[in-house]
């Protein structure tokens, strides 16, 4: 009997104690406690309220005082009460540490804080016209040569030169313009001599020789490739950053039709674009924005990069047609939540208008990856317009709360009314402006 009873005891702790977890799961201190972050970005100027609701006194040790303040306080020690939110106030840029103690002995929690210098942004949405040079010729595709009546070869395909292949230097001079190759390539067959091509292939140089074959039905000498040094196209405007003179675009990077190669950026610009007229998406079929632009387009800035995110270049003038003119705070990554927001994009000529999203799930990243939001379009406007996301829309600005938090991407191609978003951090980190520390804390 004994026995039975001391089996029951232990069953009964044993529940006791899982119904004490249990509860103590729910309390707000320990959810508090759960959610009290280990690292903390902060712009300078920025306040940053946490809170542990712990109804005890803690020791604060901060590194650099100078950098933040806690609760309106700049010493390296000091006492708070739990109970009451830890008021953090940052002052200049750099890296400091503050640590929690109960008691000033039992360590609590430390918490890494980065400040980075203020930084504000205006948003985009207009529609621009991209003219992109590459930084060399691209090959696209091989063709047969007619060397005699029953006969036919590549040489280009015979020296295993690559479709997607970059040429970027032909007998040892940079290269980038296809009106120029005809005249090399007749003057090596007449003389018979062989071309020495230098390739960029997956990041890697390859050098070639090739000599070119005559073709009887064009009476000119080939080199049995389709080659290609530029691309046009119509996108985003994301955001122009105004004290660093540059800006961020498309939110994706810009492929050759053809081979889906990334292309290198030679050189380039973006021009202001016109939009005609909307294609509207159904499910399984993308629509488009169809956009115009001509040789006499405003050119608005250059192009230096092509990225995963987008291209990005300098721009020292504010660009014509935004929606507002006044610089906007930027979000960190962790600071984006599931909710309302807006994107600015145009739906007709060259007006940039506002319109309503949600956004339904946010990823955390600690690295640059393209989907890190899933956004739904809401407006019943857009929505009439549109169907939802259409091409050409790619890098329209993503604002919630008044801060720029992203740009769209992708579109779901079975509801284009959904689709991607990345993080405005990542395209400003391609642009050059990097939101996160470079250097770790040193151990004191």
């Amino acid at each position: 009997m004994s026995s039975l009873n001391s089996s029951q005891r232990k069953r009964l702790i044993g529940f006791m104690l899982v119904l004490f977890v249990v509860l103590s799961s729910l309390s707000t201190p320990f959810q508090s406690f759960a959610s009290f972050p280990e690292e903390l970005r902060l712009f300078e100027g920025q306040q940053k309220q946490l809170q542990l609701a712990m109804p005890v006194n803690a020791q604060v040790t901060l590194k650099n005082p100078d950098i933040v303040k806690v609760n309106g306080v700049a010493q390296h020690s000091f006492q708070v009460n739990l109970k009451q939110p830890i008021q953090l106030s940052s002052q200049q840029s750099g890296q400091t540490e503050m640590k929690l103690k109960l008691f000033g002995a039992i360590p609590l929690k430390t918490v890494k804080v980065n400040v980075v210098p203020d930084l504000k942004i205006i948003p985009g949405g207009q529609t621009i016209g991209v003219k992109l040079k590459a930084a060399g010729i691209l090959v696209v595709g091989h063709h047969l040569v007619s060397v005699t009546d029953d006969k036919k070869i590549s040489p280009g395909e015979d020296a295993k030169i690559q479709i997607g292949d970059l040429i970027v230097k032909i007998n040892g001079k940079s290269t980038n313009d296809v009106t120029k190759i005809s005249e090399l390539v007749n003057e090596a067959g007449t003389n018979k001599k062989t071309l020495h091509l230098t390739i960029n292939r997956n990041n890697e140089t390859v050098e070639v020789e090739l000599l070119p074959a005559y073709d009887i039905a064009d009476k000119s000498y080939r080199l049995g490739l389709y080659i290609r040094d530029s691309a046009a196209g119509v996108g985003t405007l994301t955001f122009y950053a105004p004290d660093q003179g540059v800006y961020g675009a498309l939110g994706h990077v810009i492929t050759d039709m053809d081979t889906q190669t990334p292309i290198v950026v030679g050189n380039g610009e973006i021009v202001h674009s016109n939009v005609t007229s909307i294609a509207k998406s159904q499910n399984g079929e993308p629509g488009e924005k169809r956009a115009q632009f001509s040789k006499e387009s405003k050119v608005i800035g250059n192009i230096e990069k092509n990225t995963s995110f987008g291209i990005f270049g300098k721009m020292f003038d504010a660009p014509d047609h935004s929606l507002t003119k006044e610089a906007l705070p930027v979000a960190f990554a962790e600071e984006v939540k599931e909710g309302p927001a807006q994107i600015y994009t145009v739906v007709n000529g060259q007006k940039v208008e506002k319109f309503d999203i949600e956004i339904v799930h946010v990823a955390k990243q600690d690295f640059p990856a393209t989907k890190g939001l899933v956004i739904k379009i809401t407006d019943p406007k857009l929505l009439e317009k549109t169907g939802g996301i259409v091409q050409g829309m790619s890098g329209s600005p993503i604002i919630q709360n008044g801060k720029m938090v992203g740009a769209v991407t992708h579109v779901f191609v079975n509801d284009p009314s959904s689709g991607y978003g990345c993080f405005i951090e990542w395209m400003l980190q391609d642009a050059g402006i990097v939101l996160r520390p470079t250097t770790e804390l040193k151990a004191s």
